[in-house]
């Protein structure tokens, strides 16, 4: 009996064009988007970053202001030491507060004993200026 040619039946199933096709489409729709979070999330990341260095340095700052006693009505202006408050001369910090400036004021309340100081610490994050703004209450000699 001659053998006829039977096609040979594969059980093996791939990936149609099609499917390949879609499953590009997909990547390419959310890589970019995925990207665009990773770099958002960094941006996010070094802006809260900044905001606690300046906080840090606004309450810095603050306690400064409360340890000298004195509080006269008025405005001051500055930027940060290297050195910080309390710390040893030898200490070598460097560069800790490079583009921050602050803004001191005290202001009179509406008790004659009390004193408002307020602090803004203002730094540029690109273009713009960001700032940061803490505050207290003190009591005051009458002389001031």
């Amino acid at each position: 009996m001659p053998q006829s040619l039977n096609p040979i039946v594969s059980s093996e199933e791939g990936f149609t064009l099609l499917e390949v096709l879609l499953a590009i489409a997909l990547l390419a729709i959310a890589l970019p988007i995925l990207l665009g979070l990773r770099n958002f999330d960094l941006n996010l990341q070094a802006k809260a970053s900044e905001l606690t260095a300046a906080t840090l340095l606004a309450q810095e700052k603050l306690l400064e202001a409360e340890l000298t006693g004195l509080y006269p009505v008025g405005e001051r202006i500055g930027e940060f030491l290297n050195v910080p408050l309390g710390a040893p001369s030898t200490l070598q910090v460097p560069d800790r507060a490079v583009g921050y400036k602050w803004k001191r004021t005290i202001t009179t309340t509406p008790l004659e004993l009390v004193r408002e100081i307020r602090i803004k610490v203002s730094w540029f994050r690109g273009e713009v200026e960001e700032s940061v703004e803490v505050s207290t209450y003190v009591f005051s000699s009458p002389t001031l």
